[in-house]
């Protein structure tokens, strides 16, 4: 498999550090609110490498955080009168149900950072005593010119990135680019005692801390969206590397921008989207279908338009694992036997099965992937209904479920459909048997404006979403 590696600018073979195991670190939310469609893009996209890894044969120690601490929290616990601890415990919460409804796996390890405080305060002390950091006051500071690499990652040298900063008004910065590593108390803030004084974690010393926890002192790959890239990504390398003086990379991956109507979300121009928004008008399948039929890398643009093509993309996914469903269930005996057909559909197949991996090899292209996937569609189409090998069909399916699988999607139980359908079906069933075509006709049609569609076959009745 080959990744585009954040830090070198060109896909890379991958290595993992220990053979078998795959250890990944993707920045989690703020826990204040639930999470926009921005943060829904990495955790689908890194929840994709992870199943494809461990398609691969590996095993996958897969860290994602979750920041339950920082002046966002502080700010919307105090409107909300609740304590910080109480907003993070709610809003972890809602993440899981929204994360689930996009098909997101549980992560091995899903740390918080107010529970991992010693870990911060020791890595804090150990920068100090490097010659890495310094305290002023109760607060600590990362000294980036004592940083030999920083700006390794995005690629600009620190004459540049001094120019390029931004006034901060914390005098006692020896330089605009140094960040806080701990925070003295405010007043009403929580604090947590540390040989610095009263205070809390800055952001960036969290994740490094609780990486290093789980998954030791070099990561293999850590994933975020772009925006991560600077400074907060920077911030981890430095503060890391200059602790350990190992690695703390060896792959970084980013996903690119999502816009709204090609403008960037945001509150102030009402175009901001959270995924419990979403969820009120569509099935999170169809917003994990959206997000995985661009490059991750690539920008992607969010609209009603857009969404709607992905709903009928992953309708038609589905329709063609039905078919094969239907075939293998209803075929009592082989009509319409094309040898051909079976030559045809088997070559497919293996062409399918080699599709698919090279584009997921291939930097995780899960548009090409998914593009495979209805090329493989449009063949069971056509030729499945004249294929008689039922291992064959057999094996089709199984494909399309493992390869589903890999990307999250046709999570639905087979043959899932309404009682109040079922019953349908049956009822036009008989109406058949009993040669009252009227009543057929007129349950056919009261489906169809349920978004279904019955086609009567030689093998009995075959139903279809709508696309």
């Amino acid at each position: 498999m080959k990744i585009y590696n954040s830090k070198t600018k060109t896909k890379e073979e991958f290595v993992p550090v220990h053979e078998g195991l795959v250890n990944i670190y993707s920045c989690g939310p703020t826990v204040y609110n639930y999470f926009h469609i921005g943060n829904a893009r990495p955790f689908i996209v890194f929840d994709v490498l992870r199943r494809h890894l461990e398609y691969l044969g590996y095993t996958v120690n897969f860290v994602q955080n979750f920041t339950d601490i920082d002046d966002k929290m502080i700010k919307r616990a105090a409107e909300e009168n609740l304590t910080v601890k109480e907003l993070g415990n709610r809003y972890i919460q809602e993440y899981f149900i929204d994360a689930k409804n996009l098909g997101i796996k549980k992560a091995t390890h899903h740390p918080r950072a107010t529970e991992h405080i010693d870990d911060i305060i020791a890595l804090i002390q150990q920068l100090i005593d490097n010659g890495k950091a310094y305290q002023v006051g109760t607060d600590v500071y990362f000294s980036v010119k004592d940083c030999h690499n920083y700006g390794c990652l995005c690629k600009q040298n620190l004459d540049d990135l001094e120019s390029g900063a931004r006034i901060d008004i914390d005098v006692n910065k020896k330089s605009p680019l140094d960040f806080v590593l701990w925070k003295g108390q405010k007043p009403g803030e929580p604090a947590w005692e540390s040989p610095f004084g009263k205070g809390r974690p800055g952001w960036h010393i969290e994740c490094s801390a609780m990486s290093m926890k789980y998954l030791g002192e070099t990561v293999d790959i850590h994933c975020g969206g772009k925006d991560l890239l600077f400074p907060h990504h920077e911030n981890e390398i430095a503060q890391s590397e200059s602790a350990t003086g190992k690695t703390f990379v060896n792959y970084w991956m980013h996903n690119g921008f999502i816009n709204i109507d090609n403008e960037k979300m945001s509150k102030s121009k009402g175009n901001f989207f959270t995924v419990r928004d979403i969820s009120k008008q569509y099935d999170l399948e169809i917003l994990r279908m959206f997000m995985l039929l661009v490059h991750y890398r690539s920008p992607i643009n969010f609209s009603p338009a857009l969404i709607e093509q992905a709903a009928s993309s992953l309708n038609r996914l589905y329709n063609a694992y039905q078919q094969i469903e239907f075939l293998l269930n209803n075929k009592m005996q082989w009509l319409n036997v094309s040898i051909e057909a079976n030559s045809n559909f088997k070559n497919a197949l293996a062409q399918f099965k080699i599709d698919f991996e090279t584009a997921m090899n291939d930097d995780l292209n899960t548009a090409d992937a998914i593009a495979s996937m209805f090329e493989f569609a449009k063949e069971i189409f056509i030729t499945a209904d004249s294929v008689d090998d039922a291992a064959l069909l057999q094996e089709a399916k199984q494909t399309m479920k493992v390869f589903a699988n890999v990307l999250g999607i046709l999570r639905k139980k087979e043959n899932q459909v309404d009682s109040e359908v079922n019953a349908l079906l049956e009822q036009r069933a008989e109406a058949r048997k009993n040669k009252d075509f009227a009543t057929s006709d007129k349950i056919r049609d009261q489906l169809k404006a349920m978004g279904y569609l019955v086609e009567d076959t030689k093998n009995g009745q075959k139903l279809s979403k709508i696309e």
